[in-house]
Formats: C-alpha cells, sequence, structure tokens
C-alpha cells in the first residue's frame, strides 16, 4: 500500500536550531533515503519552497479566484513529502520515525494512505 509521508515543519522551530542540528537533519534524510531505495519502498521524495512562494486559486462563486500565499494560516507548513510503498500502515509510522526531523521540537511527519495514484511509473 501507498503512503505520503508528509512533513510538517515550524519555520520558528527551524530558526531555534543550531546549524550542527540543521545538518544532522539533512545527514539524516540522506541516510533515510539511501535505506527505503536499498528496501524498494520509496517510489518519490520532494522537498518544497517556503509558502511564501506559494500562490493559490480556490473556488469563489463558481469562479476560481487567485490569491498569493498559502491556503490556510498556520504555524506549520508542508516542508516535502516521501511517498513509499510498504506492507502496511505500521511499516509507514515505522518509516516515519525514521525521519530524523521527528527528533525536534516543532516538526511532525503525517502518515497519510494514498487513495488513488496516476502518472507515476509503476
Amino acid at each position: 500500500m501507498k503512503y505520503l509521508l508528509i512533513m510538517q515543519v515550524n519555520p520558528a522551530a527551524m530558526e531555534a536550531l543550531t546549524e550542527a542540528e540543521r545538518n544532522s537533519i539533512g545527514a539524516g534524510h540522506e541516510e533515510f533515503m539511501r535505506s527505503v531505495k536499498e528496501s524498494g519502498e520509496l517510489i518519490v521524495t520532494q522537498a518544497l519552497a517556503d509558502p511564501v512562494n506559494s500562490t493559490t486559486v480556490r473556488g469563489t462563486g463558481g469562479v476560481p479566484a487567485v490569491t498569493d500565499g498559502p491556503f490556510l494560516e498556520a504555524k506549520e507548513h508542508m516542508g516535502g513529502f516521501y511517498l513509499v510503498d510498504c506492507e502496511s500502515h505500521e511499516r509507514a509510522v515505522e518509516l516515519a520515525r525514521m525521519i530524523p526531523d521527528t527528533r525536534f521540537d516543532g516538526f511532525a511527519v503525517e502518515v497519510r494512505p494514498v487513495m488513488f495514484s496516476a502518472g507515476l511509473d509503476e
């Protein structure tokens, strides 16, 4: 089954990290990617730009409206994701716990099952 491991980032928490802590997160992601590639569970991963670079298109009275910025006001934002294919929800949670961000306050990884997918070579 496919799961999206969504990395939630709090910019204030990121700013509070030391350089060594930020470096450990980067190295941890390299190790995590190596591990899930070797296991065959990684489908794709992407890191996202800061939400200040976002444009939102939403329905307003039947007509799409375009605005700058993120859709929701929140302390956290989606910083990136891993799309994995693994045997169970428990394994997806196990993988999420291996993502280095989860070792620091202000970061989280949401584990969400994928209901439908298209566009990726499978």
